[in-house]
């Protein structure tokens, strides 16, 4: 499935309309990391992480050391991750992951965005059937076999590797994470993206007409500042975007 699976982002457009919002995500994660872990790298792996992504993103050095400093600070003592579970147009699952300092305030933007793309927000649990939480790594291609380099990093918890346009899509256990992250480092790949990602196990096939209507859905949420990720089990096909 590879990152086919992951936020829609067919669109170049729509991609350059939120650069800014990633921005603003990635800087999230850089504070959430000092605000749990400290500000040192070497000893707060979430840190590393969160500042590898800072520099994959072209985000600013001003802003990462601003979101470093409101980490120390106070001002996120009440900030908490929260998700939420629902449904889009033909019964798309949309599983959503915010950060929110006013969870009032963050679902009812949420319910708003839903409703108005004829979908519905559910209860918490009702698509722990369609998804599975999975670590993820995109790499840069560095010409190797997809299937040689999965022998080399499945004893480290690799379970499949997709190769899409110049990248590389490794997909691993939640709890390898640490271990293929220093494993893949230490085989001198450029780590462009990695998390914790939420995998469909059951994709929903959907007309063109209800995939314009879930891009604009998702489109919504991901331009939201409170949310984070945005996941969908859209069944992937060249017709959608034709």
């Amino acid at each position: 499935m590879g990152r086919k699976w992951n936020n829609i982002k067919m669109k170049k457009a729509a991609q350059d309309k939120l650069r800014s919002q990633s921005y603003t995500k990635v800087l999230y994660e850089v504070t959430i990391a000092v605000k749990d872990g400290g500000e040192d790298p070497d000893a707060n792996f979430a840190l590393k992480v969160a500042l590898q992504k800072a520099k994959s993103n072209n985000v600013p050095k001003d802003n990462v050391d601003k979101a470093i400093k409101k980490g120390l600070g106070n001002d996120m003592a009440n900030w908490n991750e929260i998700t939420y579970e629902g449904y889009g147009v033909d019964g798309v699952a949309i599983f959503v992951e915010a950060m929110t300092d006013n969870p009032t305030r963050t679902i009812g933007n949420v319910r708003s965005y839903f409703k108005r793309w004829e979908g519905s927000v559910g209860k918490e649990g009702s698509l722990q059937f369609i998804f599975d939480r999975k670590s993820v790594f995109t790499v840069k291609d560095t010409g190797v076999d997809p299937d040689e380099l999965l022998l080399e990093l499945i004893d480290d918890g690799a379970e499949e590797i997709e190769k899409e346009d110049e990248h590389l899509t490794i997909t691993a256990s939640v709890e390898s994470f640490g271990i293929l992250y220093k494993k893949l480092e230490s085989f001198s790949f450029e780590i462009i993206d990695s998390g914790l990602e939420r995998v469909p196990l059951l994709e929903k096939a959907i007309s063109k007409d209800s995939f314009e209507k879930i891009q604009r859905l998702i489109d919504a949420l991901e331009a939201d500042d409170d949310v984070q990720k945005v996941y969908h089990n859209v069944e992937w096909s060249e017709e959608l975007t034709d």
